[in-house]
Protein backbone atom coordinates (compact mmCIF):
# COMPACT_ATOMS: atom_id res chain seq x y z
CA UNK A 1 0.00 0.00 0.00
CA UNK A 2 0.94 3.22 -0.65
CA UNK A 3 0.18 6.58 -0.24
CA UNK A 4 -0.36 7.53 -4.05
CA UNK A 5 -3.35 4.79 -4.56
CA UNK A 6 -6.79 4.23 -2.47
CA UNK A 7 -6.55 0.39 -2.78
CA UNK A 8 -9.74 -1.24 -2.86
CA UNK A 9 -7.75 -4.51 -2.37
CA UNK A 10 -5.55 -6.11 -0.26
CA UNK A 11 -2.85 -8.96 -1.09
CA UNK A 12 -3.53 -11.92 1.63
CA UNK A 13 -1.84 -15.36 1.34
CA UNK A 14 -1.09 -14.57 -2.70
CA UNK A 15 -3.94 -13.17 -3.57
CA UNK A 16 -6.33 -10.11 -3.81
CA UNK A 17 -9.09 -9.84 -1.65
CA UNK A 18 -11.71 -7.42 -2.31
CA UNK A 19 -12.82 -4.59 0.60
CA UNK A 20 -14.97 -2.22 1.94
CA UNK A 21 -13.14 0.94 1.99
CA UNK A 22 -16.02 3.37 2.49
CA UNK A 23 -15.24 5.95 5.32
CA UNK A 24 -18.71 4.85 6.91
CA UNK A 25 -17.50 1.01 6.31
CA UNK A 26 -14.16 1.57 8.48
CA UNK A 27 -15.59 3.93 10.94
CA UNK A 28 -18.70 0.98 11.93
CA UNK A 29 -15.63 -1.37 12.32
CA UNK A 30 -13.95 1.38 14.35
CA UNK A 31 -16.55 1.12 16.54
CA UNK A 32 -16.98 -2.36 16.63
CA UNK A 33 -13.51 -3.04 17.65
CA UNK A 34 -13.98 -1.25 20.62
CA UNK A 35 -15.15 -3.99 22.16
CA UNK A 36 -11.80 -5.84 22.38
CA UNK A 37 -13.41 -9.78 21.71
CA UNK A 38 -12.39 -12.26 19.23
CA UNK A 39 -15.74 -12.42 18.26
CA UNK A 40 -15.74 -8.63 17.25
CA UNK A 41 -12.33 -9.13 15.55
CA UNK A 42 -14.07 -11.82 13.66
CA UNK A 43 -17.58 -9.31 12.56
CA UNK A 44 -14.49 -6.49 12.28
CA UNK A 45 -13.03 -9.14 9.47
CA UNK A 46 -16.49 -10.11 7.87
CA UNK A 47 -17.48 -6.40 7.16
CA UNK A 48 -13.95 -5.18 6.16
CA UNK A 49 -13.30 -8.21 3.63
CA UNK A 50 -15.48 -8.59 0.42
CA UNK A 51 -15.65 -12.69 0.50
CA UNK A 52 -14.27 -13.26 4.21
CA UNK A 53 -15.88 -16.35 4.01
CA UNK A 54 -14.12 -17.88 1.23
CA UNK A 55 -10.67 -16.47 3.28
CA UNK A 56 -8.64 -19.16 4.57
CA UNK A 57 -8.39 -19.52 8.38
CA UNK A 58 -4.52 -19.77 8.86
CA UNK A 59 -4.80 -16.41 6.93
CA UNK A 60 -7.00 -14.68 9.56
CA UNK A 61 -3.29 -12.91 11.63
CA UNK A 62 -2.42 -11.32 8.30
CA UNK A 63 -6.20 -10.38 7.33
CA UNK A 64 -6.31 -8.65 10.55
CA UNK A 65 -2.90 -6.90 10.19
CA UNK A 66 -3.42 -5.84 6.58
CA UNK A 67 -6.93 -4.18 7.85
CA UNK A 68 -5.54 -2.64 10.51
CA UNK A 69 -2.21 -1.29 8.44
CA UNK A 70 -5.26 -0.02 5.97
CA UNK A 71 -7.00 2.13 8.74
CA UNK A 72 -4.03 3.30 9.49
CA UNK A 73 -3.83 4.66 6.10
CA UNK A 74 -0.73 2.57 5.09
CA UNK A 75 1.70 3.76 8.14
CA UNK A 76 2.65 1.30 10.53
CA UNK A 77 1.35 2.11 14.01
CA UNK A 78 3.95 3.54 16.79
CA UNK A 79 5.20 1.07 19.46
CA UNK A 80 3.20 2.93 21.95
CA UNK A 81 -0.41 4.29 22.37
CA UNK A 82 -0.94 7.76 22.40
CA UNK A 83 -3.61 8.77 24.51
CA UNK A 84 -7.26 9.08 22.98
CA UNK A 85 -8.18 12.76 22.04
CA UNK A 86 -10.99 12.24 19.91
CA UNK A 87 -14.41 9.83 19.99
CA UNK A 88 -15.54 8.79 16.37
CA UNK A 89 -18.91 8.35 17.65
CA UNK A 90 -19.53 10.90 20.19
CA UNK A 91 -17.81 13.68 18.48
CA UNK A 92 -19.41 12.61 14.96
CA UNK A 93 -21.05 15.86 14.44
CA UNK A 94 -18.02 17.81 15.09
CA UNK A 95 -15.76 15.72 12.37
CA UNK A 96 -18.42 15.67 9.62
CA UNK A 97 -19.01 19.84 9.78
CA UNK A 98 -15.07 20.22 10.09
CA UNK A 99 -14.80 17.42 7.26
CA UNK A 100 -17.59 18.94 5.01
CA UNK A 101 -15.76 22.43 5.35
CA UNK A 102 -12.46 21.01 3.93
CA UNK A 103 -14.46 18.92 1.68
CA UNK A 104 -15.94 21.70 0.27
CA UNK A 105 -19.41 19.12 0.05
CA UNK A 106 -21.17 17.28 2.32
CA UNK A 107 -19.75 14.00 2.51
CA UNK A 108 -22.78 11.86 3.91
CA UNK A 109 -24.31 12.50 0.48
CA UNK A 110 -21.23 10.93 -1.41
CA UNK A 111 -22.08 6.98 -2.65
CA UNK A 112 -18.44 6.55 -1.83
CA UNK A 113 -15.74 8.41 -0.27
CA UNK A 114 -12.58 6.16 0.10
CA UNK A 115 -11.38 6.09 3.63
CA UNK A 116 -7.86 7.22 2.63
CA UNK A 117 -9.67 10.28 1.25
CA UNK A 118 -12.02 11.23 4.18
CA UNK A 119 -8.77 10.99 6.74
CA UNK A 120 -7.04 13.31 4.71
CA UNK A 121 -9.50 16.17 4.34
CA UNK A 122 -9.96 15.15 8.41
CA UNK A 123 -6.05 15.92 9.01
CA UNK A 124 -6.91 19.06 6.73
CA UNK A 125 -9.25 20.37 9.38
CA UNK A 126 -7.78 23.67 11.17
CA UNK A 127 -9.38 25.86 13.66
CA UNK A 128 -13.02 25.02 14.44
CA UNK A 129 -15.31 23.08 17.35
CA UNK A 130 -13.45 20.36 16.99
CA UNK A 131 -9.69 21.46 17.36
CA UNK A 132 -11.39 23.52 20.50
CA UNK A 133 -12.66 20.37 21.58
CA UNK A 134 -9.44 18.33 21.02
CA UNK A 135 -7.02 21.39 22.15
CA UNK A 136 -8.95 21.86 25.65
CA UNK A 137 -9.14 17.67 26.18
CA UNK A 138 -5.40 17.43 25.99
CA UNK A 139 -4.58 20.77 28.42
CA UNK A 140 -6.96 19.18 30.98
CA UNK A 141 -4.74 15.38 30.58
CA UNK A 142 -1.53 17.19 30.88
CA UNK A 143 -2.99 19.03 34.03
CA UNK A 144 -2.31 22.67 32.16
CA UNK A 145 -3.94 25.87 32.46
CA UNK A 146 -6.84 26.54 30.69
CA UNK A 147 -7.69 30.13 29.00
CA UNK A 148 -10.46 32.23 30.48
CA UNK A 149 -12.49 31.57 26.83
CA UNK A 150 -11.38 27.98 27.38
CA UNK A 151 -12.93 27.72 30.62
CA UNK A 152 -16.17 29.43 29.66
CA UNK A 153 -15.88 27.23 26.82
CA UNK A 154 -15.37 24.01 28.57
CA UNK A 155 -18.29 25.00 30.92
CA UNK A 156 -21.00 25.67 27.96
CA UNK A 157 -19.73 22.22 26.75
CA UNK A 158 -18.57 20.23 29.19
CA UNK A 159 -20.38 16.79 27.33
CA UNK A 160 -18.86 17.63 24.09
CA UNK A 161 -15.28 17.91 25.93
CA UNK A 162 -15.79 14.97 28.40
CA UNK A 163 -15.63 11.57 27.06
CA UNK A 164 -18.25 9.69 27.84
CA UNK A 165 -17.58 7.17 30.23
CA UNK A 166 -18.06 3.13 28.73
CA UNK A 167 -19.58 0.42 30.93
CA UNK A 168 -19.48 -3.11 31.12
CA UNK A 169 -22.33 -4.93 30.78
CA UNK A 170 -21.56 -6.54 34.00
CA UNK A 171 -20.92 -2.84 35.33
CA UNK A 172 -24.20 -1.86 33.87
CA UNK A 173 -26.27 -4.61 35.22
CA UNK A 174 -24.19 -3.21 38.59
CA UNK A 175 -25.46 0.15 38.38
CA UNK A 176 -28.89 -0.96 37.61
CA UNK A 177 -29.40 -2.46 40.73
CA UNK A 178 -27.54 0.05 42.62
CA UNK A 179 -30.39 2.61 41.33
CA UNK A 180 -33.18 0.22 41.75
CA UNK A 181 -33.69 -0.95 38.53
CA UNK A 182 -32.26 -4.80 39.08
CA UNK A 183 -35.07 -5.52 41.40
Amino acid sequence: MTGWDLPQSIEIGGKQWEIHADFRDILDIIQRLSAKTSEALYVCLALFYEDFEDLPEKCFNEAVEKMFLFIACGEEEESSPRPKTIDWEQDWQMIISDVNKVAGCEIRALPFCHWWTFISWFNGIGDGPLATVVSIREKKRKGKKLEDWEKEFYKNNRSKVDFKTEYSSSDNEQLSKWLGGGK
